[in-house]
């Protein structure tokens, strides 16, 4: 039982390192996201370096493995997700205490996009961003070749951030650092959430079901 309780503990706290994480890298997209939106973009994907360099529990990447795991891996999920919340919550309070609170004002305004937004949109969104997830994951760790590992972090990351794509986690920070929080936008962040996970289980879905074989990029 200590055993179990303990491994629920980690996965949460990592859970907790990958919420603040990815806080960092809307931190560093609201910074520059103003002026430019493809150095945002670019900035942003440092929440998802952070996170496969210290093996942080992210949802949006945790959930593109589900097909290979038993059953019981989505209460492992749901611990995940609860601990990024909790993560990004920190986070966004946190900056609200510093000078940087001025960005929340850029936030409100990417919050209101969100707001008006519809439901099957978001949903759609979400599946679209955890496509290209799945792609930097699954490349920066599977890559042999560590140029096509980073490159397929960054173009995955950077292109989901560009288009506006909806990606679950980011989301609970924005709405946290807006301070709008409603039952509407837990409405909309559920909606997300599902259109990540139909995402992020697109690909691994076909590759099981048509046997594709995944390869490597090695080094020369």
């Amino acid at each position: 039982m200590k055993n179990v309780l303990r491994d629920i503990l980690k996965t949460f706290i990592f859970a907790v390192m990958a919420g603040i994480s990815i806080s960092i890298g809307c931190a560093a997209f609201l910074m520059v996201g103003a002026e430019s939106k493809i150095a945002g973009a670019l900035f942003f994907t440092v929440g998802l370096f952070i996170i496969l360099n210290f093996d942080f529990n992210l949802f949006t990447g945790k959930v593109c493995f589900a097909l290979d795991n038993k059953p019981t891996y989505i209460l492992r999920l749901v611990i995940i997700w609860l601990g990024n919340f909790a993560g990004a919550v920190v986070a966004a309070y946190a900056l609200s205490l510093t000078r940087l609170s001025a960005l929340s004002v850029y936030c409100a305004s990417i919050v209101a996009v969100k707001m008006n937004d519809s439901l099957v949109s978001l949903f759609i969104l979400g599946i679209l961003c955890n496509i290209l997830i799945f792609i930097a994951v699954y490349g920066y760790k599977n890559f042999d070749n560590k140029l096509a590992g980073m490159l397929a972090l960054f173009f995955g990351v950077s292109v989901f951030v560009l288009c506006g794509f909806e990606h679950c986690v980011a989301d609970m920070f924005y709405y946290s650092f807006a301070g709008e929080w409603s039952w509407q936008m837990i409405l909309r962040l559920l909606i997300i959430t599902l259109g990540n996970i139909v995402g992020g289980l697109l690909i691994p879905a076909v590759i099981k079901i048509t046997g594709f074989k995944k390869k490597t990029i090695k080094s020369e």
